[in-house]
């Protein structure tokens, strides 16, 4: 998959929203319980307890989303002794949670390093010039939509699943599927893995063409939500969304400059 580290279309506004979506995320990650292992490879019992107990109360999951009602037992933060030795102790919830709620909360929540790392690299690339469209408020409310959207349309294919499900994905390809429909000519430069890095500049058509593709074929071969692996069903939905909320702002959207330099060793053709 190619890495997109730079647009060429400058945003005429600060995009304050987006610096503030990537500020609460990095915050809300530092402050999880047992991301810390995540860097030092510390994964202690008592790390991995008490940072399921916390996604069970924060995170969505498609059987309580869908079925509006808490398991009867959940983790407990706690590390006990059983018939099959050391593990998590589970107990009745001794706090309420709200299904709906949880869908806002779990989207600021990310399994790791490289999970949070690479989703806040897809914002802050493509989420100043889709604010800068919609405006602060309104691409905040934007933001919210996809990325609720994504979590029911993953519960909806996966209405058994009682993992818990987070981060930012749906509602960043949201972000995605704005940022193809308004400026589907703008430059984006890659990094394409090819022995080494290789830096191209190519048309976002083609870069986020590619990774919708990607997420599309990814998730016909089954979406599940539980730890290492991701919910490309979410993804597919977000982006969908998202392109279907930017498309009546298609006309008016002003077009991305032209850059100048080279193009795979050539002079950039204009509209390529």
């Amino acid at each position: 998959m190619v890495i997109p580290v730079h647009d060429v279309n400058p945003a005429r506004r600060t995009p304050w929203v987006t610096y503030a979506l990537i500020l609460a995320n990095v915050l809300v990650f530092l402050f999880t319980p047992g991301m810390t292992g995540s860097v030092t490879g510390d994964g202690s019992l008592a790390q991995m307890c008490d940072q399921q107990a916390f996604l069970d109360h924060w995170a969505a999951v498609p059987q309580e989303l869908l079925q509006h009602r808490m398991p009867h037992l959940v983790p407990t933060g706690a590390v006990g002794i059983g018939p099959q030795g050391p593990g998590c102790v589970v107990a009745p919830p001794g706090y309420d949670k709200s299904p709906e709620l949880s869908v806002l909360t779990a989207m600021f929540l990310h399994g790791g390093w490289l999970h949070l790392l690479g989703n806040m690299l897809f914002l802050w690339i493509f989420g100043n010039n889709v604010e800068d469209r919609m405006g602060h408020l309104p691409f905040l409310l934007f933001y919210g939509v996809c990325g609720y959207a994504a979590t029911y349309g993953f519960a909806l294919l996966n209405a058994d699943s009682a993992a818990p499900l987070i981060g930012a994905s749906g509602a960043i390809a949201g972000v995605l599927g704005a940022y193809l429909v308004l400026y589907p000519r703008a430059r984006v430069w890659v990094l394409v893995p090819f022995l080494i890095f290789l830096p191209l500049r190519l048309p976002a058509w083609v870069v986020l063409g590619f990774w919708f593709v990607l997420q599309a074929v990814y998730s016909s071969g089954g979406a599940v939500s539980h730890a290492g692996t991701v919910a490309y069903v979410a993804h597919v939905v977000g982006f969908v969304v998202g392109m279907l909320i930017a498309w009546p702002l298609r006309r008016g959207t002003p077009p991305p400059p032209e850059p100048r330099g080279l193009l795979f060793g050539r002079r950039a053709r204009p509209g390529w």
